[in-house]
């Protein structure tokens, strides 16, 4: 047992270095004040304070909640017809619509959004149409592959006995095939709505810089003004609004098993 706990060592390395450091100088930065040096700190929660009483983050901050929102429930809508009739397809054509399905995930993201962003120049649309366009665009394969993996499993004998017991298509769909698919369903939400909510490449490059989003804001203050302890502020509170939101997917998913 101990050689196995041995083996994990490189892994509890690589999130030290990678995940833990990083979040604990986030931390560090959104509770200090601008102009520390290495020996001495001046911790404050003034970037916390600016950031609730600025009425432009948080009508930002709503705006990119919206949009979020918006994209997961437009993937869901979308995402389940196209994965139930996945589902009935024969195993090889299952096999093959997955792969096509798949397919636009093995390139970047960056090309795919310039490629959106070509072909929506010649529309009319607005800079918010386009960014919505864009996200359901990238986020929903994820939709529809959770939905998918959660539908295939389904024992058919199920359908089979809700049928002999008088049930038809549409009563054996939402006693049985519904409530059974749910696991997925919250794992795709999960999936769309937390890239969603942060995204801002796709705003930044399908906006034209007229539709800014809270990852466009982080980038800001980071890349552009140099303020690190006003986006590390915002990360964190972005970080916990992430948190939340999968505790409750969380509590969701099992709900629905218990029930």
């Amino acid at each position: 047992m101990k050689s196995f706990f041995r083996m994990s060592y490189p892994y509890i390395l690589w999130i030290g270095i990678f995940i833990v450091a990083p979040m604990l100088m986030i931390l560090l930065y959104a509770l200090t004040t601008a102009g520390n040096s290495t020996l001495t700190f001046q911790f404050t929660l003034d970037n916390f304070a600016k950031f609730f009483s600025d009425p432009d983050y948080m009508r930002i901050l709503l705006i990119s909640l919206r949009i979020a929102l918006l994209t997961t429930v437009f993937c869901l809508l979308i995402g389940y017809p196209a994965a139930l009739f996945i589902a009935n397809l024969s195993d090889r054509m299952q096999t093959l619509m997955t792969l096509l399905l798949t397919l636009p995930m093995w390139i970047n993201m960056l090309l795919k959004t310039y490629a959106w962003r070509g072909i929506l120049l010649n529309f009319d649309f607005t800079s918010e149409l386009k960014v919505f366009i864009g996200m359901v665009y990238d986020f929903l394969p994820f939709m529809i592959i959770q939905i998918h993996t959660a539908i295939a499993k389904l024992d058919p004998n199920l359908l089979i006995a809700a049928h002999d017991l008088g049930a038809n298509r549409l009563k054996s769909f939402l006693k049985v095939t519904l409530p059974l698919s749910i696991p997925g369903i919250i794992s795709g939400i999960t999936l769309v709505f937390l890239p969603a909510v942060s995204s801002f490449v796709i705003p930044k490059m399908l906006g034209g810089g007229d539709y800014v989003l809270i990852g466009n804001l982080i980038e800001m203050y980071f890349l552009q003004t140099g303020d690190w302890n006003i986006g590390s502020a915002i990360s964190l509170i972005m970080a916990i609004v992430i948190i939340t939101a999968m505790w409750a997917t969380k509590k969701l998913d099992r709900s629905a098993q218990e029930d």
